[in-house]
């Protein structure tokens, strides 16, 4: 024969057994969500900021080399964070004596912040002040750390002198436009008794 106490204590775990059976089947039963709000729980929310009426410096080794200006920059912070420039982008490029030698402007920009690399789409333009030489193209790609500006977009220079050149395939060229490495060139140039010009 089976003590009583055994008996009672056997019963007792069948029963909390039953009503904590009944417990989970009530919590199941009674839980409904809506399957939006449970994707929305589980997404990945993108962190942005907003400024507006930017004034930023680039300066490397104390030395002042560019200076930004934008009307609204938004800062998107996720895995490979980046800055937009949805309403237009202004770039004044420095020289060693700190006078501004030539400009950049486009209506958007997008700053990819690991590359150090800033792509310039609608109506891209860069003016050397000293030389006068203006390069315009849809889009354009400008590397911060080899200061040169580069796109395998349809590109046109407009030197001082007249000429002009129009590059089909793209180019690459210094921050300051003293150099270019051209692709598929075309245009009207100025020859005179020295060479061309």
């Amino acid at each position: 024969m089976v003590p009583k106490e055994k008996v009672l204590l056997i019963q007792s775990r069948r029963v909390s057994g039953w009503m904590l059976l009944l417990f989970f089947c009530g919590m199941l039963a009674s839980c409904e969500n809506d399957l939006k709000a449970v994707d929305d729980l589980l997404q990945k929310k993108t962190g942005v900021e907003e400024a507006r009426e930017i004034e930023s410096y680039l300066s490397e080794g104390g030395r002042v080399k560019a200076k930004l200006t934008s009307p609204l920059m938004m800062r998107y912070m996720i895995d490979s964070s980046y800055m937009e420039f949805p309403q237009s982008l202004h770039v004044d490029f420095y020289n060693e004596a700190v006078q501004v030698e030539s400009t950049l402007d486009a209506r958007y920009a997008k700053y990819l912040e690991y590359q150090k690399k800033i792509f310039l789409r609608d109506s891209v333009m860069v003016v050397n002040l000293q030389t006068g030489d203006t390069l315009k193209s849809r889009e354009l790609w400008w590397d911060q750390m080899k200061e040169e500006f580069y796109t395998d977009k349809p590109a046109e220079v407009r030197q001082r002198n007249g000429n002009i050149l129009y590059h089909r395939n793209g180019l690459r060229a210094a921050q300051d436009l003293s150099w270019r490495e051209t692709y598929g060139n075309s245009g009207r140039v100025t020859a005179s008794e020295e060479g061309l010009q």
